[in-house]
């Protein structure tokens, strides 16, 4: 006849709980999950951060799209920071994102803050100076999967 053997075993020592490898198995299964989701979550955070400078774009395309609908200009070489009704450039500091129009390109670029993203720029580039106005991105963004 065959017994059982954690019956055949007094009360006080039945054993209860999870053994050393069952533990082990648990924490290697947390520790490869770790590896794995935390680079992705933070290049995932950084991109999401970044969209804030993409977005920060739009008032100039837009300034830009007005000035070529709205002007004779001869090329695209007329669209400068403060010319032909575009604001004026902004520099990059600690707490502003710096923002300019040359000959028709829109750069921006990261403020100074001590971050990942400090001094990566995004540029938006024109197909010309008849409406409707096509853009290009690029900048040091696109190298780093960023716009």
């Amino acid at each position: 006849m065959l017994t059982n053997p954690r019956t055949a075993l007094p009360n006080h020592a039945v054993s209860a709980g999870f053994t050393l490898i069952e533990l082990l198995v648990v924490l290697a299964i947390i520790g490869i999950l770790a590896v794995i989701a935390v680079p992705q979550y933070l290049e995932f955070t950084r991109r999401a951060r970044f969209t804030e400078i993409v977005s920060a774009a739009a008032p100039l395309r837009l300034a830009v799209d007005s000035a070529v609908q709205t002007q004779l200009l001869a090329s695209a070489e007329d669209l400068d920071s403060g010319a032909a009704g575009l604001p004026a450039a902004i520099a990059a500091d600690a707490t502003t994102h710096g923002a300019s129009v040359t000959d028709g390109v829109l750069s921006l670029t990261w403020m100074a803050d001590g971050s990942n993203l400090a001094g990566i720029t995004y540029t938006l580039t024109p197909s010309g100076i008849v409406p409707p106005v096509r853009w290009t991105a690029g900048g040091s963004c696109v190298a780093q999967n960023l716009c």
